[in-house]
């Protein structure tokens, strides 16, 4: 996110029916904690178990594919905000920024970015503090000691904000933070839901002043989206069909977001659209209908289109990857690279949650023969944090550790939750 920088057509009832939705562009203020609209029984009825060295295996596959989604949504970003955008028969062509093949993304070691250096920075707070629960003068303090480069729009806002006294949540108070309706919290929280999982409404809480340091009206609520889609992930049942545990639990964070939300009318347009088409490869029908919607006609449908790395477009382009990428982790990672506008967010938080699902396994399959590495160079972004491999002169912490480091939180979670924490694993209730 940087400031400098086909199947069967939809059918028209459906595109029709979208439109009929009504002007959502602000969302209203709710009182919190938050609370479902709708009965969520079916996953909170019962017991989640959940094995500590599997579930760990998980987080580390979480932060491989997000690093791989991230680095290969780059190729694109801003490179294709209006028409005409890529397709499919763009894969693999050096149409990307300066040239670039647009193609998967390989490193040794992974090179921090925007996409995972601030949710670093969150874990290393929250290990520091043993606590899932930061207090405002605490995100400050972290936010001073290590987000001061590569941070744009409503993160540089914040902290421009964060230097003259200001604490969050008025550091992202429209009066003061113009850019709260910005993707940024989108992409820097997702981490709160793996430190909760299965309990969606605890990840929320502890989710809820983080997100609210850069964003405010529909850019928070596809902040707590995103937070739920990964709290929700420990319930998908890996002997149903991937496909259809996706929609689900689509739906279920969704039914935690107020109706007025415009990110409610992203969703309910998106999901929607793929409901509706009988075709998986026919994603570029839906996001061209995204773009129409929601930017070339935002002020006649109510809407207002603030840019490329607004909110909404991008929180579209995510779940339409999502949605059409099946489960299938290489699938999803080319439709939010190609979708356009501010690909590499979106690309990568759903990159990270496929990955979440599936586990290392599943990586692997995805590319037989290809080397991941396990390293992890935080210093590019963010310097001042603590060197936790002294003996390597090119990365400083691995994903092994870090998925260690969050499981050890999530033992917080699951006690504050009323649940049991085992040698072996976690009952959640």
């Amino acid at each position: 996110m940087r400031t400098r920088r086909a199947g069967a057509l939809l059918v028209l009832s459906v595109i029709a029916g979208l439109a009929s939705y009504g002007s959502r562009e602000q969302g209203h203020a709710r009182a919190e904690p938050t609370e479902p609209r709708e009965s969520l029984a079916a996953p909170a009825a019962r017991s989640i178990h959940l094995d500590r060295a599997a579930y760990t295996e998980r987080l580390r596959a979480m932060w491989l594919g997000g690093c791989l989604a991230n680095w290969t949504g780059l190729r694109t970003e801003g490179v294709r905000i209006t028409r005409p955008f890529f397709t499919d028969d763009d894969w693999g062509k050096p149409l990307g920024r300066d040239g670039a093949p647009i193609d998967f993304v390989f490193q040794d070691p992974w090179q921090a970015d925007d996409d995972t250096d601030i949710e670093y920075v969150y874990l290393h707070l929250l290990t520091e503090a043993q606590t899932l629960h930061l207090r405002p003068a605490q995100i400050r303090d972290g936010w001073r000691a290590h987000v001061n480069d590569f941070i744009w729009v409503s993160n540089r806002r914040a902290r421009d904000l964060m230097e003259r006294g200001i604490l969050p949540p008025e550091t992202s108070h429209p009066a003061r933070n113009p850019d709260a309706l910005q993707i940024d919290a989108q992409l820097t929280t997702e981490i709160f839901g793996a430190l909760a999982p299965g309990m969606p409404a605890r990840a929320l809480e502890i989710a809820h002043l983080p997100i609210r340091t850069t964003a405010r009206g529909h850019a928070a609520h596809a902040a707590e989206f995103h937070v739920l889609l990964f709290s929700l992930a420990a319930t998908v049942d890996p002997n149903k069909p991937r496909r259809e545990e996706i929609v689900r639990i689509v739906r279920e964070a969704k039914a935690f977001l107020p109706d007025t939300s415009k990110a409610v009318d992203v969703i309910d347009f998106v999901l929607s659209a793929y409901l509706a088409s009988n075709d998986e490869n026919n994603w570029e029908s839906t996001r061209d209908a995204l773009a129409r919607r929601y930017q070339e006609e935002a002020l006649v449908r109510g809407f207002v289109y603030r840019g490329f790395t607004e909110s909404a477009i991008n929180l579209g382009t995510g779940l339409l990857a999502l949605l059409f990428g099946e489960g299938d982790f290489a699938r999803t990672v080319q439709i939010g690279t190609l979708s356009g506008w501010d690909s590499d967010n979106g690309t990568a938080t759903m990159g990270s949650l496929v990955a979440l699902l599936g586990g290392l396994s599943e990586l692997h399959a995805a590319f037989p023969g290809e080397r991941w590495s396990d390293r992890y160079h935080i210093h590019r972004t963010r310097p001042t944090l603590p060197d936790r491999l002294p003996d390597d002169p090119d990365a400083e912490d691995t994903f092994t550790e870090i998925a260690r480091r969050m499981a050890d939180l999530v033992d917080l979670a699951v006690k504050e939750g009323g649940g049991e924490v085992t040698a072996s694993g976690w009952r959640i209730p």
